[in-house]
């Protein structure tokens, strides 16, 4: 039986297209072993999956010079040596890399023993791991066009099957069943927030200086703030018109969180803007403000092409949030226009051509031609 490693941690921006491809690849019969760090949300939503969890220490790769930048060799050197016990224990075939900390020791694990080495770049901007894995990988896939690696492919950003199947019937199917799974009214405008699986602090602040106006408009909230998030003052309302704010540490299935809501306010990491301009869920991106830009530009097509709105995280303010998201909310027929957009822009399928590149290279040898 063909034996696959799947590396990827951190977030859920690395976690989820792992999880989606790893569907696709069990589906095909595919034997599977995800590696990670002790400290990510793996720990939790790879067993959660039912997927062979197994850890290696995290390498974290510092952008400037220093102490810590002096000591990635040494730890980068302790890591590789416990990913290829990994890979030889699994007998892996093909190593699959969804960037990250975990996933630099296992390329140059892989490479090492001769393994073929896939990695898939989420973001419109590449990280370091990818950026130095691509060099020698069998395969660079990518979810956006013009990701500057060399030998790209775009496969878009694999999916996971329950929000592929949300994209495909669209989410008025859904509504009812997704709003029941979090007690909200399926017959109010929603809006769902969330600054992905870490939370958004900037977000997470204006929200809650706007939430009393959302309120009294009519606007329930389904608010997913990262379990560090959850404070006093994020506890679930209901306004005396009977319209809730939910606030949630973490969201399992964002499928039924996406189906409830009518616009989502967050951030821009590439799942995030690939899975709602699939499923046709209007977005106002607020990208994160530290590091190379690459969230902004993972949102531009999408807000080039009217299916998303763009916020600074500078303007983000609790009068600037009202302003985007009130009337956007009062304009069902502007909504329906973004939601169209949207679902005609990204590539569909990504996760089974990302899964048929992986199972085109077992049985190849691991140096690239």
């Amino acid at each position: 039986m063909t034996s696959i490693v799947l590396a990827g941690g951190g977030t859920a921006g690395h976690t989820s297209p792992l999880l989606a491809t790893a569907e696709q690849l069990l589906d095909a019969g595919a034997t599977l072993t995800c590696v990670g760090t002790p400290r990510g949300l793996e720990n939790r939503v790879i067993p959660a999956a039912g997927l062979p969890l197994r850890l290696i220490p995290a390498v974290p790769l510092p952008r400037k010079p220093g102490l810590e930048l002096a000591k990635v060799p040494w730890r980068l050197s302790g890591a590789v040596r416990v990913a290829k016990k990994i890979l030889r224990e699994t007998n892996a075939e093909v190593a699959v890399g969804f960037g990250g900390y975990v996933s630099l020791p296992v390329y140059f694990a892989a490479r090492a023993l001769r393994i073929p080495v896939v990695i898939h770049e989420q973001n419109a901007l590449p990280g370091l791991a990818n950026r130095g894995a691509a060099r020698f990988a069998a395969a660079v896939l990518v979810s956006f066009p013009n990701t500057p690696l060399p030998r790209a492919q775009v496969t878009g950003l694999p999916i996971r099957a329950g929000l592929a199947e949300l994209a495909k019937q669209g989410r008025a199917a859904f509504r009812t069943a997704g709003a029941a799974a979090f007690g909200l009214d399926p017959n109010l405008p929603t809006l769902l927030v969330s600054g992905g699986s870490q939370g958004a602090r900037s977000i997470n602040t204006a929200l809650l200086a706007a939430r009393a106006e959302l309120l009294d408009a009519g606007i329930q909230i389904l608010h997913v703030l990262g379990p560090q998030n959850m404070t006093a003052e994020t506890v679930p309302l209901t306004s005396a018109a009977g319209v809730r704010y939910l606030p949630v540490a973490y969201v399992d299935r964002m499928e039924d969180a996406y189906a409830s809501a009518d616009l989502m306010l967050g951030r821009a990491g590439a799942a995030t803007v690939v899975e709602t301009a699939s499923i046709g869920l209007p977005a106002v991106y607020v990208p994160y403000p530290v590091g190379n830009g690459e969230q902004e530009r993972n949102a531009a097509p999408v807000v080039a092409a009217g299916a998303g709105v763009l916020l600074k995280d500078a303007d983000l303010t609790a009068a600037r949030l009202l302003a985007e998201v009130l009337p956007l909310l009062r304009d069902p027929a502007r909504l329906a226009t973004m939601a169209n957009a949207g679902r005609t822009l990204l590539p569909s399928a990504a996760a089974e051509r990302v899964a048929a590149v992986v199972l085109g290279l077992v049985g190849s040898d691991g140096r690239r031609a």
